[in-house]
């Protein structure tokens, strides 16, 4: 079909734009080309949150078995990485007649930035009914730190304490 509107192409391009910015923006992710052979590598959605002393990632990773799970941290960068195997391809499945075929499958892979340095010789991994929980220790100089204010008896005294460290 030929437009006649001489903007036609133009007005299609931005439609298929504005559909898939709401469909990004509104619908999970379906994924981004990547993988081997042209898969698709999905985003893995995740929970992060930090506490004084750590901060903690869970995922949802139903399907996969903990060994399966490829964790990696890089300076403050943590990866998690794996494949989740599709039911079409187990042995009850090869053969049958499928009518539906929706639940998510394939790779996926998903780093998060940390704001603050962790201390990943500490960092712990668990699994349990399809969840990973990782906590990521804070590295002791990334946690805040009190410092005490002592009182002095008389404001003089507390004057010159500080012009003589700025002296020295």
């Amino acid at each position: 079909m030929v437009s006649t509107f001489p903007f036609g192409q133009d007005f299609v391009v931005l439609r298929d734009a504005m559909n898939q910015l709401l469909e990004d923006s509104f619908v999970p992710s379906r994924g981004t080309r990547g993988g081997t052979n042209g898969t698709m590598v999905r985003a893995l959605p995740l929970d992060v949150y930090a506490t004084q002393d750590e901060a903690v990632i869970i995922a949802a990773v139903p399907g996969m078995s903990p060994q399966d799970l490829d964790v990696t941290i890089d300076q403050n960068v943590v990866t998690l990485a794996g494949s989740v195997p599709t039911a079409a391809e187990s042995e009850q499945g090869k053969g049958a007649t499928w009518y539906l075929h929706e639940l998510w499958h394939g790779q996926f892979r998903r780093s998060v930035t940390l704001p603050f340095e962790v201390d990943a010789a500490k960092a712990e991994a668990t699994f349990q009914n399809g969840i990973v929980r990782i906590a990521l220790p804070k590295a002791e100089r990334a946690k805040p730190h009190r410092i005490a204010v002592r009182a002095t008896s008389d404001t003089s005294e507390a004057i010159e304490a500080g012009a003589t460290e700025k002296s020295e």
